[in-house]
């Protein structure tokens, strides 16, 4: 249902409000860099700070800037199994064309608790679900005996996996029998990912650099694993960098260096600063790839 390169959106913010006019124009660069689809209002997007109307604004923003080019999939995730029904149903009334729900986060659930989780809200909303799994978040991991159990919910149509885990991603892609579509959630990791059998990405690097991600995604696709691979490498340095505190920590500075908001985050989260933002500002500058023998860089603004 879902494939190929898929953005993590972050949320732009301008003195502690969500800044529509910086969040419509990203959208639109994402479009036209040719991802295969966006989601908003994630973990990249500080999800667990926005309220519930913000949430809402985020979704109701995207599906109308997007108008249909690509699929929207919103974030609805929540520890709080009510509060997900609530905000996937919100997704659906907004026009999302699907959701994707964190594995409750905090609570430490067993594995008959996260698959009555989901279950419960899959047959609270129908609409295509993704669920997620981010182990190093929630502090749980969806077994892929769970995850074979919950590929037989209709309307749970993949997962996105941000374990990089190779050796679990097998056996869960073996324990779903072609029931659900899987989508990395490790952008260092796309590439052998995919050669597993995975669909696609959804990916923060491709905030900043889409037209590698979707060349990755693509060429693994078609099998042509030359240009997989020089994608995979061009990135390596930009995933070192947006990694190298909390995301979306890092994405947000990267996104602020190149003009495009600012660099403004939600308590407890601060802003990249120091040696860190320096360091990513060269392995922006660093960046280079080519596509159909035109070369692509990073563009920084003068700061």
């Amino acid at each position: 249902m879902f494939h190929g390169t898929m953005t993590a959106l972050v949320t732009p913010f301008v003195n502690g409000k969500i800044d529509e006019d910086a969040f419509r124009a990203h959208l639109e660069r994402q479009v036209e860099a040719g991802v295969d689809g966006v989601v908003p209002a994630g973990t990249t997007g500080e999800a667990a700070t926005l309220s519930f109307d913000e949430h809402k604004q985020v979704i109701r923003m995207a599906v109308e800037q997007v108008a249909g080019r690509v699929p929207v999939i919103a974030g609805a995730g929540s520890n709080n199994t009510a509060e997900s029904i609530e905000l996937t149903a919100a997704a659906k009334s907004l026009g999302a064309d699907g959701a994707l729900l964190i594995s409750p986060y905090y609570n430490k659930p067993t594995q008959e608790g996260i698959y009555r989780h989901y279950k419960a809200v899959a047959d609270a909303v129908h609409l295509p679900q993704v669920i997620y799994n981010v182990p190093g978040r929630t502090n749980s991991n969806i077994l892929p005996e769970t995850a074979g159990r919950l590929s037989h919910v209709s309307n749970i149509v993949g997962i996105k996996d941000a374990t990089a885990d190779m050796e679990q991603l097998a056996h869960t892609i073996a324990a779903c029998d072609g029931r659900m579509e899987f989508y990395s959630g490790d952008d260092a990791s796309v590439l052998p990912f995919m050669a597993l059998g995975g669909d696609g990405v959804i990916s923060v690097v491709s905030n900043i650099a889409p037209q590698a991600m979707t060349a990755l995604t693509n060429a693994m696709a078609a099998g042509d694993l030359a240009t997989a691979r020089a994608a995979q490498f061009a990135m390596r340095g930009l995933n070192q960098m947006l990694f190298v505190e909390a995301n979306p920590i890092p994405v947000k500075a990267a996104c602020y260096l190149l003009g495009w908001m600012r660099n403004e985050l939600r308590l407890p989260l601060l802003p990249l600063s120091g040696d860190a933002l320096q360091s990513l500002r060269q392995a922006m500058l660093d960046f280079s790839f080519e596509q159909d023998g035109e070369a692509i860089s990073l563009e920084l603004a003068d700061h």
